[in-house]
């Protein structure tokens, strides 16, 4: 499992001590107890993200879920600019061990689904949705399949549905339809590091993160 904390740089920028102090209650109250809860180890913290490792599937989806929920219940109260919240990838895949830390693949994978997730959100890789999708009560719908940044295959993607009806939301990830939207929809594809020094992607990820942040504020779209 994999997450994130979305428009993190701007946040900094904008209130760095506050962020901080805000995002360690968050993790101490509500995201560590559901990892806990669930049987994951952090394996590492890295500024607004975090790795997890489950020996489950059922339980890392669990977790997540159950974390997305309990971050959204705190927000409910909170003007927008006040809010942090997290998006989420989960996969299912080998891992290198490498002390306490673990590498490979299905690590890139699940970095890259949070990549693709929405505030608040949840996205999972067909191998995880295949292993709960009748052992969960989390519906998902399925958001076809994508192109990962440094995955050499495409990779099929579901989409937690939160607090949806899951028979209904069952029926719309197996058939692939999802109804249009009623507004303007804009897609915010991530930036290219240009340069040859790797210590930029952070940059080049913060822009689309901000870009992202500033139109969901806008009703229209």
């Amino acid at each position: 499992l994999a997450a994130d904390v979305v428009g993190y740089s701007r946040m900094i920028r904008s209130d760095e001590e506050g962020t901080l102090a805000v995002l360690k209650a968050l993790r101490a109250e509500l995201v560590d107890p559901r990892i806990d809860e669930n049987n994951g180890r952090i394996v590492k913290l890295m500024g607004d993200g975090m790795l997890v490792e489950f020996a489950s599937v059922v339980d890392a989806v669990r977790a997540a879920t159950a974390m997305q929920r309990a971050v959204a219940q705190r927000n409910a109260d909170l003007p927008q600019v006040e809010r942090i919240e997290f998006r989420v990838g989960v996969n299912l895949g080998d891992v290198i061990i490498d002390g306490d830390d673990i590498h490979g693949d299905g690590v890139n994978v699940a970095a890259r689904l949070e990549g693709l997730a929405e505030p608040g959100g949840v996205f999972v890789s067909a191998a995880v949705y295949e292993q709960v999708r009748d052992r969960i009560d989390a519906p998902f719908e399925d958001f076809g399949e994508r192109e990962l940044k440094n995955i050499d295959r495409p990779v099929r993607v579901w989409r937690w549905v939160r607090d949806a009806v899951a028979s209904k939301a069952g029926t719309v990830g197996r058939s692939g339809q999802k109804p249009l939207p009623d507004k303007p929809s804009i897609v915010v594809l991530p930036f290219t590091n240009m340069s040859r020094d790797p210590d930029q992607e952070y940059f080049s990820d913060g822009i689309s993160e901000d870009i992202i942040t500033d139109l969901s504020k806008v009703s229209g779209l």
